[in-house]
């Protein structure tokens, strides 16, 4: 009769704990938290995050490159003046200002004034008296052999533009591992917040047994050993208790890190705050593996880090085959023409002209030679890793895919054997109510129980965590799959 008691005493009990569990899950937060989904955490992090903001520098970075390049191709104002007097003797006045027009093109444009006077004067620079010594010219030089494709200031001007598209990959590959980083602490915290409420819960529960044991001991229907056992799985389920908040704060602490304000003050991770329970886990097909592959081939930071550097080695060999060629350049600058300094006009162009051609070739051409062929060897070199690069980032994608199917498979099975421990537990009950079982059994399957659904939110954090780890694997901007780049 006494033992019947206490079995239905029990079965009560754990039915009521059974039920309280099933209304009150511990994924289903109170109205005091404040839910953090890790969208907004990110959001957060690409926002404020010192490492996001030095990533948002590159961008400025190249432009800055950009803008240094094209200054070869502003126009330039000159002016020389060269004056001499001895014994009362002007030897000279030489006042020369022009100013050049450089383009893109191989065409440099020039156009001047000059005003020469003096006794001594050199010859060459005589300019007559009829327009008070002055004398307006207008012309232009052009490479026809080396630098009539391409040269120095027109290669680096294409390589800064190459730069920004590489500075925009490196500030995808940053920000991408920031998140990947942040996305793993992210769902750690998630574990230990859900494994925390869960041990309470069986706190919870095994106080309630201890005392419902020690006030059955004192009415004399409980022998002094059951109230020993309670007490131990209740001081078991405190210790564990205590361990799991401990990993909670510190992945609270580890999760702070990542938050800073817009004034660059770090902010740390309130209380009140709690991590959101994901949308069940979906099976990800091989057509949808497929397509992220061929995004990664497209867009993934390395390979179009790659891919920029090989472009910039192709503009390096295209300059150091320029110097194959001999040196021809040609210059024409017209005289007084269209019109002199006294605004007359008329236009001969093969009368008052200056014309030179400036010729030089290496004979053996041995420094350009060697200087094109080590870029076709670096060219050669950055595609096998570009290859290399590209097998590894397709087998790191397959790798996760792999994980990611596990894990949804051991997701499913964990499930039903949480379900399974709660129909054991159900069964123990059931056997304590007919005098079959006693508390150390039931205390047994109690702790498979928290067991099995610890290890399940485990899974599914681990799981969240392998989806990020795919998303970054792929190159992608979002770790959620939402959106590509």
């Amino acid at each position: 009769m006494r033992r019947q008691l206490i079995g239905f005493i029990f079965t009560t009990l754990f039915s009521t704990v059974l039920h309280a569990q099933e209304r009150d899950s511990i994924f289903i937060l109170p109205d005091s938290v404040l839910p953090l989904p890790i969208e907004n955490f990110y959001f957060l992090i690409t926002e404020h995050h010192p490492v996001a903001k030095q990533a948002a520098l590159l961008s400025e970075f190249a432009r800055q490159e950009i803008r240094l390049a094209r200054g070869a191709f502003d126009p330039k104002l000159e002016v020389q003046w060269l004056t001499k007097e001895f014994s009362d003797t002007e030897y000279y006045n030489i006042l020369n200002g022009s100013l050049k027009f450089p383009t893109v093109f191989p065409l440099d444009p020039k156009v001047g004034i000059e005003r020469n006077s003096g006794t001594y004067l050199n010859p060459e620079r005589y300019i007559s008296n009829d327009f008070n010594y002055q004398q307006f010219y207008a012309g232009v030089s052009l490479p026809l052999g080396q630098g009539l494709i391409t040269d120095e200031r027109r290669t680096a001007l294409r390589q800064a533009q190459l730069l920004r598209e590489m500075n925009e990959a490196e500030q995808i590959k940053l920000i991408n591992k920031l998140l990947l980083d942040a996305a793993k602490d992210y769902w750690q915290w998630y574990f230990a917040y859900y494994n925390f409420r869960l041990l309470n819960q069986g706190v919870n529960v095994a106080s309630e047994i201890f005392r419902r044991v020690k006030i059955n001991y004192e009415l004399g229907e409980a022998a002094p050993i059951d109230t020993v056992q309670a007490k131990i799985t209740l001081q078991q389920r405190r210790v564990e208790q205590q361990e799991a908040l401990i990993n909670f704060l510190n992945t609270g602490v580890q999760l702070s890190t990542y938050l800073w304000d817009s004034l660059n003050n770090p902010l740390a991770l309130a209380a009140r705050f709690a991590p959101v329970l994901q949308p069940e886990p979906w099976a990800m097909t091989p057509d949808a593996l497929q397509v992220l592959v061929d995004q990664a081939r497209e867009n993934h930071p390395d390979l179009r880090k790659i891919s920029v550097k090989i472009n910039q080695l192709e503009n390096e060999r295209k300059l150091a085959s320029e110097y194959l060629k001999p040196k021809l350049d040609v210059s024409y600058v017209m005289l007084n023409q269209p019109f002199d300094p006294s605004w007359n006009t008329s236009f001969d162009p093969g009368e008052d002209y200056k014309f030179a051609v400036d010729f030089a070739f290496p004979i053996f051409l041995r420094k350009e030679r060697s200087k094109l062929a080590q870029t076709k060897l670096k060219i050669e070199t950055t595609t096998f890793e570009q290859n290399l690069t590209e097998r590894q980032i397709v087998n790191q994608l397959q790798s996760s895919y792999n994980e990611l199917v596990n894990t949804t498979n051991i997701i499913a099975q964990q499930r039903e054997m949480v379900t399974n421990y709660e129909i054991l537990l159900r069964a123990e009950l059931l056997n304590l109510e007919n005098g079959e079982s006693d508390l150390f059994k039931i205390s047994i399957q109690q702790e498979k129980l928290i067991q099995s659904k610890s290890k399940l939110v485990k899974v599914l954090s681990e799981y969240e965590k392998q989806k990020a780890l795919l998303y970054w694997a792929a190159g992608l901007r979002n770790l959620n799959g939402n959106q590509g780049q």
